[in-house]
């Protein structure tokens, strides 16, 4: 499906980005195109790559201009740029607006103008029952791409989404941070040892989004089921991966912290379609005719259950063990250790 066609990835230069270059770069697709504010990122990742397929684009999703330049025949998007670490979103979160909400915007609407083919828009588990910045802007952005994805005939142009937890080691993670503190022999912080997250390496988020380019229609969030670990677990795990007997410091949670994350909250458990490995939320596709629901409802919505961390399968220690072995990042940084 991907044969001669142009694929762009706007927030290219991330973790995403890169995993999803691995990917497709030796396929027969024809185009990858990169699009960033980074141009030092930009400058690695061809020093890495040199692959012709991949075309490089300085810009930012908040400049409107900037997103047509890159966006010219393009078939296929994969929306990954954001602003996700939730501390900084916490002390700016204007900013988190404009990159995650309005840039979102401005990514569909060229998408639209330019009858781009489809578009997977990539939120995370922060955006259900939000209690942060990050993780508003995030639930913001979802409404934006349900509600443009009404705005235009799925036939010319299929706008969706996925939803997912952690990606271990990927960039702000907790796992690189863990590493440096055994590396440099400082204790491991740890904000609360209840803390329950769920783990997905970056193959699985890749897998999700391709999962959701060929099953997801009109307004969908994709979401695959996904075991979690507590945080006092997986410091213990990467002590054992390195043969390291640092000690253990609890210091607290941060702004805007859960104890747990949910990745699909009640209300959209009701309407969900369990297709084995995922769940589908379709759109809410009703009108805005609130009248008829004060005369008749649904009494069923209080009898389920959400998805989070704290009910989904919890790993042990030597299944989270299994699960960073597998991981390029963890193997790279054992050499020499």
């Amino acid at each position: 499906m991907y044969k001669n066609k142009i694929l762009l990835i706007t927030g290219g230069t991330g973790s995403f980005g890169n995993a999803i270059l691995k990917r497709f770069m030796n396929t027969d697709i024809r185009e990858i195109r990169v699009f960033s504010r980074d141009e030092k990122k930009q400058d690695d990742m061809r020093k890495i790559y040199k692959n012709d397929k991949i075309k490089y684009y300085i810009g930012d999703v908040r400049d409107i201009s900037s997103i047509r330049n890159a966006m010219y025949d393009v078939d296929y998007i994969f929306h990954a740029a954001a602003l996700k670490q939730v501390p900084s979103c916490e002390f700016f979160p204007l900013e988190a607006v404009k990159t995650n909400i309005l840039g979102t915007d401005n990514v569909l609407s060229v998408a639209i103008e330019y009858q781009v083919k489809k578009i997977i828009c990539l939120s995370t588990d922060k955006a259900a029952y939000p209690i942060n910045a990050m993780g508003i802007s995030k639930a913001m952005m979802e409404k934006v791409f349900i509600a443009k994805s009404r705005t235009v005939e799925p036939e010319k142009t299929t706008i969706c989404g996925t939803r997912y937890g952690n990606v271990c080691a990927s960039r702000g993670s907790v796992i690189p941070l863990f590493i440096e503190q055994i590396k440099q022999g400082k204790p491991i912080t740890i904000t609360n040892p209840n803390m329950t997250r769920f783990l997905m390496s970056l193959e699985e988020a890749v897998g999700l989004v391709e999962y959701a380019f060929e099953y997801g229609r009109a307004g969908d969030i994709m979401i695959q089921k996904s075991p979690a670990c507590t945080i006092i677990d997986l410091a213990k795990a990467i002590l054992e991966i390195f043969h390291a007997d640092n000690s253990i410091k609890i210091i607290g949670t941060r702004h805007g912290e859960k104890l747990y994350e949910t990745l699909m909250t009640k209300e959209e458990y009701y309407v969900a379609e369990d297709r084995g490995d995922f769940y589908r939320i379709p759109a809410d596709k009703r009108d805005l005719y609130y009248d008829k629901y004060f005369i008749e409802g649904d009494q069923n919505l209080s009898k389920e259950k959400e998805y989070n961390s704290n009910n989904t399968r919890r790993l042990t220690i030597e299944e989270i063990k299994e699960k960073l072995l597998a991981i390029d990042y963890i193997q790279d940084e054992l050499v020499g250790w």
